[in-house]
């Protein structure tokens, strides 16, 4: 009998393979991080060549490293970063990769915005438009780019690509439909309705076909078995979007729990029975085949710490020492204060403002790279504070969460966001909770497990607890209504500077 799941997670920036046993126990592990392309100021693109070539690349690698037979496999499982556009030409080859950090549609948004579109979208989907999101970039490329528009054949998401390479199959699961704006979410179908909202009524046909997570999408081809060393005929499951795998991956499974995920999205979400809540969330999407997710979502997380250490860092640290660990350390040695400087973790824009831009505020003379360091920390968590008053306030009430993504293998990180919360924060033990996620989905697609409740209990297993300092949780509180003072403050200004920009490239050209 085959004991062994292959997890595969295709995020923004890097695509991940691990094989786990039935236990949750990682055998092998391999990653390949790819390059995105800014053509223009917004823009953010990556390479299907190249994302494919690292899939490949990742998995035999991983199937070397496990040193067991390909046949030991019983399935695949794919997560993958939900919305940007992935898109197939009507051959079948790969056209455009837009990814979710892509900011180009803002001005659209606000014009939407001012039309009502989001009005007659929020009662389908339960989500309005947004910058990055699928139908929004695909109604972009209709009015910006419609050479390209004309010639797409199949839309779909990062995981799916994946999927496709290695089954032939184009098709795409409820997950990742559902968070990107694109399903009647209570149906859980495609609608002409919604499609036409967003000025998409002739699109119909680009959207594939419409799978469960746990169901069979294909099997691994002959060609790609000899490419990868897989086993021809491998089952592979339609997958799970990203944040919902990550939140399976780290034993979130239950009705009323909550993941909390500092990678490069700030996510934070709480399993519901039903689709519709007492208030609006960023999005919902599915969970499993009966329930969902509730979801305050935006690039505001690890993703600034990254810059930082890549910018100020990478070349500044012990030897033998990671970056992120260094830079965390000098964070740790800054004993917290009422003049420490704020952070706005604006990178790449906010949830609904793509204008908005980070920036430090209230830096002295006297303040070192640390309170710098511990600035952004705080920032970033100060980020998932406000999605989560938002997810309280539509009636997702929690009393513990668990973190996952990069952010959660810091030791100072989690203790950060236990204070800032106010509730006890936990971690798991597997760092790769995405492709965990996806390879419990496998096993549940081939009756490895009945369902993802079973799969995790099997599967997850808990790590480091930590509680809220009370002392700290009060000081937070107090840096927490500065931190959204100045936002309010600054949201105009961000406009006038966008604005300005957009004058200069203007000129420029």
């Amino acid at each position: 009998m085959a004991k062994y799941l292959l997890g595969l997670d295709a995020g923004n920036t890097v695509i991940k393979a691990v094989i786990f046993d039935l236990e949750g126990r990682e055998l092998a592990h391999a990653a390949e991080e790819g390059h995105s392309r800014m053509p223009c100021p917004g823009h953010v693109e990556r390479d299907l060549g190249e994302l494919w070539a690292n899939a490949k690349r990742v998995i035999r690698t991983c199937l070397d490293k496990a040193n067991i037979a390909a046949s030991e496999i019983a399935a695949i499982g794919c997560a993958g970063h939900g919305n940007g556009l992935y898109a197939l030409d009507r051959d079948g080859q790969p056209l455009i990769a837009i990814q979710s950090l892509d900011t180009r549609a803002t001005g659209l948004v606000e014009e939407w915005a001012a039309e009502g579109v989001g009005d007659r979208t929020a009662p389908i989907a339960r989500q309005r438009p947004w910058p990055s999101q699928t139908p929004t970039l695909l109604a972009w490329l209709k009015r910006h780019r419609p050479d390209l528009f004309q010639r797409i054949g199949t839309v779909f998401f990062s995981k799916d690509f994946v999927v496709n390479r290695l089954t032939g199959s184009r098709v795409s699961e409820v997950s990742d439909m559902s968070g990107a704006g694109l399903l009647d979410l209570a149906a859980r179908r495609y609608d002409k309705a919604l499609m036409a909202a967003y000025g998409l009524a002739e699109s119909m046909h680009m959207l594939p076909p419409l799978i469960e997570s746990a169901d069979i999408a294909g099997y691994v081809t002959q060609e790609v078995a000899t490419e990868t060393g897989l086993a021809a005929g491998t089952p592979v499951v339609g997958g799970l979007f990203d944040v919902v795998a990550s939140a399976l991956g780290s034993g979130v499974s239950r009705t009323g729990s909550a993941s909390i995920i500092a990678g490069t999205w700030s996510i934070n979400q709480v399993i519901i029975d039903g689709p519709d809540l007492d208030g609006p969330v960023f999005m919902s999407s599915t969970f499993d085949r009966s329930r969902y997710m509730a979801m305050e979502n935006s690039a505001t997380s690890a993703a600034n710490l990254e810059w930082l250490v890549r910018e100020f860092f990478e070349d500044e640290h012990p030897e033998g020492v990671s970056p992120f660990d260094a830079a965390c350390a000098l964070a740790a040695a800054v004993a917290p204060a009422a003049d420490d400087p704020l952070y706005h973790p604006f990178l790449y824009g906010a949830q609904q403002n793509g204008h908005a831009r980070a920036g430090f505020y209230g830096m002295a003379g006297w303040h070192t790279k640390g309170h710098l360091i511990r600035a952004l920390l705080e920032g970033v968590a100060f980020g998932h504070r406000q999605h989560i008053e938002t997810i309280r306030k539509a009636g997702a009430n929690f009393e513990e969460a668990v973190l996952s993504g990069g952010g959660s293998r810091s030791r100072l990180w989690p203790q950060i966001f236990a204070d800032v919360l106010g509730v006890p924060v936990t971690v798991a033990v597997s760092r790769e909770t995405g492709a965990l996620g996806a390879a419990i989905a496998a096993g549940t697609g081939v009756g490895l497990f009945a369902d993802f409740t079973e799969g995790a209990t099997a599967m997850v297993r808990t790590d480091r607890h930590y509680q809220p300092n009370a002392v700290l949780s009060a000081h937070y509180a107090t840096r927490y209504r500065l931190y959204t003072d100045i936002n309010e403050a600054m949201t105009p200004l961000w406009r006038r500077l966008s604005e300005a920009q957009s004058l200069a490239t203007g000129v420029a050209a």
